[in-house]
């Protein structure tokens, strides 16, 4: 917990001073206590470390500890299973390409190539310089204001779940990089409005356009939509962390601002529905789409997933194919994917891993003839210039990052996010521990890990011999399977031909499979369909 240190350290100069009047020898105590309430104030008014600007002194073990062990330099192999925070890589590459300093590493590779499951993509003989990173439009064709958007940007995360400080920050850093941020489900704040482009996402609660009963309202959401910052719209049918569950806010994290934003009481866990109330089925999900692009006055409109049962994602294409609806984009968030509060066991065992999900996902669209209508988006766990470079071989136009952008505004992963206690302000409500986030300084760090980090994505693409993330096939990129055996996405991957599954027979019998489950009219298995599969 943040405490007043100016009054602190005023009152224990003053008892010194006047100990020291009364007593001579208590003199000795100012060559102690003068230098700490110095060094104090220091970190309290600094704006670069959020620890010690919210713990002066105390916040310095921490950095003391860190600086024993080659933090920048070292690599240890650690599971990324079952929630675990991020390795030192990551972690390193995010601190150097946010604070804009050395990027390069001594003594070669860092990490043990003959480990199973270790990736690389090959360089070419016929190398080039990276190209100037390209923008993606989105809703070319079909929407009266298309998008054209960065390479990557700030996935969903909600003011709420966040700090105001780190809202206005990422949104103060999108602005400088030129790239988009998500909402997320909690809705638009004036924390959100510091000039950075939007991406407004619906969750099942309706956030910000909602009536007294929780149901979508059309007139308020049309009059935020076309707001000038809101550039698309993502209805979010289920996220990677918690997928099939919806969004938590505990109660703790509210406060009254959030509470008139979101249209929630105060004092209690703001828990969204599982599901939407505003269709049930995927002909109804892509005329919500529709209903929603025309009440934005003609922006993107699309819808985030973490793909569950591969039936259901293709009665949404099918649904696409007989109706000749469509979405503008589908973004598609890996099970592995990141949240300020979820059940254990859902943000372990539930929903299919991005490169898993992303990969259906294009099979789906290419199967049904849709692939050249629909842009992807990967989410989940997207931190380095490789890991865009591995999702835009699986099918991703685009790239979403979270973690990423919370560790460039300073988070240690203290994980007590759901707790109001973020040390560094980034996940907390708390104004004491959130001052500690200084918007000036991390907006720029934002900016920076963004930047850099699509600049290594360019370099890759620019040593594999190719210009634009479109030619990045999955033949590019290589897995280690065994320990004497190595195969390319291309072989690891069942790839479907265009159009494929249009007329509802294909020779492959796992895809059939889900083919025949597949309904427009509905989600979910009927009891029927239920027994004939049990």
């Amino acid at each position: 917990m943040a405490y007043p240190f100016p009054l602190l350290a005023g009152l224990l100069v003053a008892a010194v001073v006047a100990g020291g009047l009364l007593w001579p020898p208590l003199w000795w105590l100012l060559v102690i206590v003068l230098p700490l309430v110095a060094l104090g104030v220091r970190d309290l008014l600094q704006t670069r470390h959020a620890v010690l600007r919210n713990f002066p002194l105390v916040g310095i073990g921490r950095y003391a500890l860190e600086a024993i062990r080659p933090e920048l330099n070292q690599y240890f192999i650690e599971s990324e299973q079952d929630g675990r925070p991020l390795n030192r890589e990551q972690r390193s590459i995010v601190y150097q390409r946010s604070k804009d300093v050395l990027q390069t590493l001594p003594f070669g590779t860092q990490l043990d190539v003959d480990v199973i499951g270790y990736e690389w993509i090959n360089h070419s003989l016929a190398a080039r310089p990276p190209a100037e990173p390209p923008r993606i439009v989105f809703g070319e064709g079909r929407c009266e204001r298309p998008y054209a958007a960065a390479l990557l940007n700030v996935s969903a995360m909600s003011y709420g779940s966040l700090s105001g400080a780190a809202i206005r920050a990422l949104n103060g850093g999108a602005a400088l990089g030129g790239f988009a941020h998500n909402t997320g489900e909690g809705s638009i704040s004036d924390h959100h409005r510091q000039g950075g482009d939007l991406v407004w996402q619906l969750g099942t609660a309706y956030f910000g356009c909602r009536d007294a009963d929780g149901r979508f309202d059309p007139d308020r959401f049309a009059e935020r939509a076309r707001e000038d910052t809101v550039r698309m719209i993502e209805v979010k049918l289920s996220q990677g962390a918690k997928p099939g569950h919806g969004g938590i806010l505990p109660a703790v994290k509210i406060t009254p601002e959030i509470a008139e934003i979101r249209g929630v009481r105060m004092g209690q866990d703001v828990l969204s529905p599982p599901t939407h109330s505003a269709f049930d089925s995927p002909v109804g999900l892509l005329e919500f789409v529709d209903r929603l692009r025309e009440l934005a006055g003609g922006k993107p409109v699309g819808f985030k997933l973490c793909v569950g049962d591969p039936a259901e994602l293709l009665a949404i294409c099918r649904a696409m194919h007989e109706t000749g609806r469509r979405p503008d984009f589908i973004t598609v968030d890996g099970g592995e994917g990141g949240t300020g509060a979820a059940p254990l066991e859902f943000s372990n065992r539930v929903g299919t891993p991005l490169a898993d999900g992303l990969a259906l996902v294009r099979n789906a669209l290419v199967g049904f003839g849709l692939r050249d209508d629909v842009r992807l988006i990967a989410a989940g766990k997207v931190i380095t210039g490789f890991d865009m470079v591995r999702a835009f071989a699986l099918g991703a136009d685009t790239c979403n990052a979270a973690r990423g952008f919370m560790l460039a505004l300073g988070c240690i992963q203290a994980r007590r996010c759901n707790s109001n206690h973020c040390p560094v302000g980034v996940a907390t409500t708390n104004p004491r521990l959130e001052r500690g986030l200084v918007v000036t300084d991390k907006k720029v760090r934002v900016a920076n890990w963004q930047r850099h980090t699509v600049h290594a994505c360019m370099e890759l693409l620019g040593a594999a011999g190719l210009g634009h993330p479109s030619e990045v096939e999955p033949a590019h990129v290589h897995r280690r399977v065994a320990l004497d055996t190595v195969r390319s996405l291309d072989e690891l991957v069942e790839w479907l031909e265009p159009g494929e599954l249009a007329d509802g027979r294909t020779s492959r019998p796992r895809w059939q499979g889900w083919l025949d489950r597949a309904r427009p009219d509905r989600f979910g298995r009927s009891g029927a369909a239920m027994a004939a599969v049990g």
